[in-house]
């Protein structure tokens, strides 16, 4: 035989699999505040503490997810979902943002089927119809420029001490005359 010898083929180094979590199924923290919150009839709202207390009756761990339930009632106010009366951040009390929480209960429109004689026609939702007549402009994506270097930063000049002129006069000294 012929001096061949086989090498195996290298075979790619593979990682394990991270095992994706199933995904949690019922309300979102943000949605569980907005109940708690529009279910309480006290004048000045609820506060923080009362608040967690509500959430864990009703089988929350609010020990072990306090600063995801903190950042929800904060983003709850800056979108004006709740309102703040008293305290700033995620502290103080807070009550339902009526306005804003009659907006949020909209279902989006879905498609409606309309029968015509045999034939099922679909209709587009008034929503996609109108968007569907205009056409999207298309823009020109323009480079980014560079950034300019920002020049060395000059340091202050030091008031010189400036020299004293003498007046010279233009006459030349004469001495006295001797009598």
């Amino acid at each position: 035989m012929s001096g061949v010898i086989a090498i195996p083929l290298a075979t790619p180094a593979t990682t394990p699999k991270k095992r994706s979590k199933p995904k949690k199924t019922g309300p979102t923290v943000s949605d569980r505040i907005l109940k708690v919150v529009s279910a309480s009839s006290d004048r000045s709202g609820v506060s923080l503490a009362a608040l967690k207390k509500s959430l864990s009756a009703s089988g929350y761990d609010v020990v072990k997810n306090n600063a995801r339930l903190k950042l929800a009632v904060r983003r709850l106010v800056a979108k004006g979902y709740l309102l703040q009366p008293k305290g700033t951040g995620a502290s103080g009390s807070f009550k339902i943002n009526k306005n804003k929480a009659v907006a949020k209960k909209k279902k989006p429109t879905k498609n409606k089927v309309k029968k015509v004689g045999a034939k099922k026609v679909r209709r587009a939702s008034p929503k996609k119809a109108a968007g569907a007549k205009k056409s999207p402009k298309k823009t020109k994506r323009k480079s980014p420029k560079k950034a300019k270097r920002p020049a060395a930063a000059k340091k202050p000049k030091s008031p010189r001490k400036t020299k004293r002129r003498v007046a010279k006069s233009t006459r030349a000294k004469t001495a006295p005359k001797k009598k």
